[in-house]
């Protein structure tokens, strides 16, 4: 699998060149739910860096999943283009999640490549868009780029700058491993930060709710073969942590998603039958039962 560091990106007026002179269109999209302490600054930056000052992007949409405090408001003022996502083809039904969103962005969005990052990093910067993106100007090859990065977990005895990403390490990477190795040097298979090409997005079906990362890879993975997939180290990335239970829903979600692609799968963990089954444990016990009767 390629994997790439965002400073091979970094000259922007290069990439913007070389994205030009392919007749590329760059879109951002920033799935929100009650952001409003982060989505501000990261929309500032991006259209600061990616907008105004150097033109990678071609359109910053935030599209919001029904938020209730103030993430549309701020996300508007600070110049992005907001949209419910219910207003978007309400015609196929509501739903809610994350999943949901990203569907919707392949529709909403006009540009060739898709981008995504999540609205609650608290250290936001262009690397995390340019990084993942990258990739998909300068190789015609590759068709999903996967953003990786520490992510340091904030906890009462202070900080574990490696003990984020639980959910992957407990769950995803182990199911990988067990049932798609090719996809087990993903360094975090669900990081929120990635770029696809929009001729790779309309083609894969998208779960509506957190299972939509986990997802995305395997089928990927299938329809367009490893190596239309890379990853961008991003350096770290602070966010919030989520609470036990929301992982645990997440947990749930993504195993959904996983075992609606792999229905066969019947493999189980090596284990011993119920000892009643074994004749020797009925030899054993009934040669006991019979000595303590005759000892009585």
């Amino acid at each position: 699998m390629r994997t790439f560091h965002h400073h091979d990106f970094a000259d922007l007026g290069s990439l913007i060149s070389e994205k030009e002179a392919k007749g590329l269109s760059v879109s951002l999209c920033i799935p929100t739910l009650n952001e409003e302490g982060t989505i501000a600054r990261i929309v500032e930056c991006m259209r600061r860096e990616l907008v105004d000052s150097r033109p990678l992007l071609d359109e910053l949409i935030v599209i919001d999943s029904g938020s209730t405090d103030r993430t549309r408001t701020l996300a508007a003022e600070a110049g992005a283009q907001v949209i419910e996502a219910s207003s978007i083809l309400p015609f196929q039904g509501k739903r809610t999640g994350k999943g949901e969103n990203l569907w919707k962005a392949v529709h909403q969005c006009k540009g060739d490549i898709i981008c995504f990052v999540d609205g609650d990093i608290g250290n936001i910067h262009a690397r995390f868009v340019y990084g993942t993106v990258g990739p998909l100007i300068r190789d015609e090859d590759l068709g999903y780029v996967k953003g990786f990065y520490e992510r340091p977990l904030l906890a009462s005895e202070g900080v574990d700058p490696r003990g984020g990403g639980r959910v992957t390490e407990l769950l995803v990477r182990p199911l990988f491993a067990r049932f798609c190795p090719d996809l087990t040097g993903l360094h975090q298979p669900l990081a929120g930060e990635y770029a696809a090409r929009r001729s790779v997005l309309e083609m894969i079906p998208f779960p509506t709710g957190y299972g939509v990362e986990t997802a995305h890879l395997i089928d990927v993975w299938r329809t367009f073969g490893i190596g239309a997939i890379a990853q961008t180290d991003l350096d770290e990335r602070i966010h919030r942590n989520r609470s036990l239970a929301d992982l645990g829903r997440m947990s749930g979600e993504i195993l959904d998603a996983f075992f609606a692609r792999f229905p066969e799968v019947t493999e189980a963990s090596e284990e011993r039958p119920p000892m009643i089954s074994l004749a020797d444990y009925h030899e054993r016990f009934s040669k006991s039962a019979k000595g303590a009767r005759k000892n009585a």
